[in-house]
């Protein structure tokens, strides 16, 4: 069927009309809730690690078509233009719905009531149309004459299109997971609230935990064990001990089933007993004062000590069967500033692989070891404090070191179940909401397998108070919050990155 030209160049006109219409009322959109798109460009799970540069991009260029398509002589070439940008969003889009590993909100104006598959239908429409009018459009360039001479173009276009959009997901898949410019990806809730426990009091701590329950200590009744069931059945154990005629101040309970230990690391001692009566055997007296103690099996267990030579934090690891073997790995944590407050943080020892991981408190770092403190590797939060940033002064009457100031807690806390270590960060990355701080704690993945960051998803606060700590378990994440125990269940999102 062959057209006039005149109603060539009315199809020709409502097209460019369309796109302008289309690419104009985008790009003003966008920079209209700027903020907000950026942030959304941030979460793409293609775009995050070229945000900035994706988001002043796109509506200039949307700006500069609409412009050629406005432009008689630069039209042909604003047609070609609009076309391989409207396949570059469709490719974008399928590789979201087929490859990535979530999918993120959908955006775009008047077009975020659509849904991705919507979207994609819509995209193509505009894809077809477009492609109507190159081939609707009379042209002087000789070149562009020939009906097989547009195809060719439009097929080279949409492949070179295609091409630039994966080349884009793959490299912003590798500096995302591994060379990360600290900006986080919340896939939709890979964790859900399942249970909130009253515990009356906000001196809990987790001990430890088996298959189907968590057991907490508690600093206000230190031999005191509470035992937590999923379901959330509580019940008390009294926990005896062998002896208690020593100078205790700091009791801790640590369970790794069927045993559990009492230790003080200001006395230092340390207790054994079995979880059957929950009666607790004087074991050692130890010579080492700790501040860190975790168990790792029946007869061992690791700790942090400050070494008196050297006046810093160090791991080491002490043996119940023969008590005068104590070794450390003075290598494994490394001094900044005074190797005693720039040193801190938590100690974690994952069972199934039997690997211990240490992650600083004050920079944005953690260590992986094996069971005899071998060192494995280290790895890295995505923040950018690689430097402990602390005032530490010395009281020159009586030698104590003291923080001047309050430090800058990068990671407030952090779990470690098989390769997957979550992280409690304190610090805001690009192109987050700073009203979510206000109301939740942000949790970040890490697999120390191959030094990995996963993602990122929210712990709601509760009553206005924060996440206070966090254990895993299986598909499980448990939560201490004020004076609440927050039970939720991990998603395959995050289940299935579990490796043995």
């Amino acid at each position: 069927m062959k057209f006039s030209e005149r109603t060539k160049k009315i199809i020709l006109e409502i097209i460019c009309l369309l796109y302008i219409l289309l690419f104009v009322y985008a790009a003003v959109s966008k920079l209209l809730d700027f903020e907000n798109f950026q942030v959304q460009l941030g979460q793409s799970p293609m775009l995050s690690a070229f945000a900035e540069l994706v988001s002043y991009t796109v509506p200039a260029v949307e700006f500069i078509i609409a412009f050629m398509l406005l432009t008689a002589r630069l039209r042909l070439a604003g047609m070609y233009a609009a076309f391989s940008l409207m396949v570059m969003f469709t490719f974008y889009i399928y590789i979201i719905l087929n490859y990535s590993s979530f999918t993120p909100c959908s955006c775009g104006g008047i077009l975020e009531s659509l849904s991705w598959n919507q979207h994609i239908v819509f995209n193509l429409f505009f894809v077809v149309l477009i492609a109507v009018g190159i081939f609707t459009i009379d042209t002087n360039a000789r070149f562009f004459k020939s009906t097989q001479r547009k195809c060719a173009t439009l097929i080279i276009a949409g492949l070179v299109s295609c091409a630039i959009v994966y080349l884009l997901f793959s490299w912003s898949e590798r500096i995302m997971h591994y060379h990360n410019t600290f900006v986080r990806r919340f896939p939709h809730f890979p964790a859900f609230f399942a249970k909130e426990i009253n515990l009356s009091s906000s001196n809990y701590y987790f001990a430890g935990a088996d298959n189907d329950k968590i057991y907490l200590g508690n600093y206000s009744a230190p031999l005191q064990i509470t035992e937590v069931s999923k379901e959330g059945t509580i019940k008390q154990h009294a926990v005896q001990l062998s002896r208690k005629n020593l100078p205790f101040t700091s009791i801790q309970i640590k369970v790794i089933p069927p045993y559990f230990f009492v230790v003080d690391g200001n006395v230092p001692t340390i207790f054994k007993g079995k979880m059957s009566d929950w009666l607790a055997k004087y074991t050692i007296k130890g010579k080492s004062y700790f501040s860190i103690i975790q168990p790792i099996d029946s007869t061992s267990l690791i700790l942090r000590a400050t070494l008196i030579s050297s006046k810093t934090n160090t791991l080491g690891r002490i043996n119940l069967n023969d008590t005068t073997k104590l070794s450390f790995a003075p290598e494994l944590i490394q001094k900044q500033i005074d190797g005693v407050f720039d040193t801190d943080g938590q100690l974690h020892y994952d069972t199934f692989n039997k690997r211990i991981a240490y992650v600083y408190t004050y920079r944005n770092e953690y260590i992986v070891a094996d069971s005899n403190l071998n060192l494995l590797h280290r790895g890295n939060t995505i923040d950018t404090v690689s430097q402990a940033k602390l005032d530490v002064v010395t009281v020159k009457s009586n030698g104590e070191t003291k923080l001047a100031s309050p430090p800058l807690i990068v990671n407030k806390s952090s779990a470690l179940h098989k390769n997957l270590l979550f992280v409690n960060s304190q610090l805001a990355g690009q192109y987050e909401s700073l009203e979510m701080w206000k109301k939740a704690s942000i949790i970040d993945i890490y697999d120390i397998n191959n030094k990995k960051y996963v993602f990122s998803f929210y712990i709601y606060d509760v009553g206005h108070k924060k996440l206070r700590n966090l254990y895993v378990q299986g598909n499980h994440l448990y939560a201490l919050i004020d004076d609440k125990l927050i039970l939720y269940k991990l998603r395959k999102s995050v289940t299935k990155n579990y490796k043995n």
